[in-house]
């Protein structure tokens, strides 16, 4: 069976809380949604899923417990977290922008703002999704830090910068400088092409594995029962 990149992409994105234990997973994005709730069905049973507002979720939306803003924060400021959120820059040591493109006195472009993205980087695990891979997102150097990378966090007790996933493969920061690494490709996917569509020299291994596919079961699931309508694919098109 056909496993498509947007499969891959959710796949990657799930495997993001393979092992985080009692957690909040706070996935920011269709994709990242979708592998949130595959973890929680498969291989991760004790993450914890919100509906965003003040209720724990199960992977079906059923209501398993209450978590008002001020626990949220608890957990937040804790460690007890990990976000995946979205990146309108980022940079080889896991700097983030999401605020404007170009300089903050005059910005060319203005996006979402610095928000929560000091305080989920400094005090809880983080990831990154970037649905579309490319040299604007992946930049040398980031207009304005607001995810905080690790060149920048030295004394941030629970600072952890998980994985980067976007449509062309998986990165990590498991270098001696905690720079970007090509953890691994998506299938159809070259070393080359990633590197093309990078704008800082990206370590990799001499051999780079591919992202590892759906289990039967787990395609049934993405497909039958947590995303039926397929709308993992208006993320990721190709």
């Amino acid at each position: 069976m056909t496993v498509t990149r947007a499969e891959h992409c959710v796949i990657a994105c799930a495997e993001t809380w393979r092992g985080a234990g009692e957690v909040l997973a706070s996935p920011m994005g269709l994709v990242p949604s979708v592998g949130a709730r595959l973890a929680r069905l498969t291989f991760a049973p004790e993450l914890l899923l919100t509906d965003g507002e003040a209720m724990l979720v199960g992977a079906d939306g059923s209501v398993e417990g209450w978590l008002p803003y001020r626990l949220h924060l608890d957990l937040v400021t804790g460690g007890r977290r990990h976000v995946m959120m979205g990146a309108s820059q980022i940079d080889r040591f896991g700097n983030q922008n999401i605020a404007c493109v170009g300089p903050w006195e005059k910005p060319r472009r203005q996006l979402l703002g610095v928000r929560g993205a000091p305080v989920n980087t400094l005090n809880n695990p983080t990831s990154y999704w970037v649905p579309r891979h490319s040299r604007r997102v992946f930049v040398e150097r980031v207009d304005l830090v607001c995810g905080v990378g690790n060149d920048r966090a030295a004394g941030a007790r629970h600072h952890r910068l998980g994985r980067v996933v976007s449509d062309l493969g998986v990165f990590d920061f498991d270098t001696p400088d905690g720079s970007m690494r090509l953890a691994s490709l998506h299938p159809g996917v070259s070393v080359e092409e990633v590197r093309e569509a990078t704008g800082f020299p990206l370590a990799a291994a001499d051999e780079v594995p591919y992202t590892r596919d759906p289990s039967p079961a787990e395609l049934r699931l993405i497909r039958e029962v947590i995303d039926p309508r397929d709308t993992r694919a208006r993320e990721v098109d190709h």
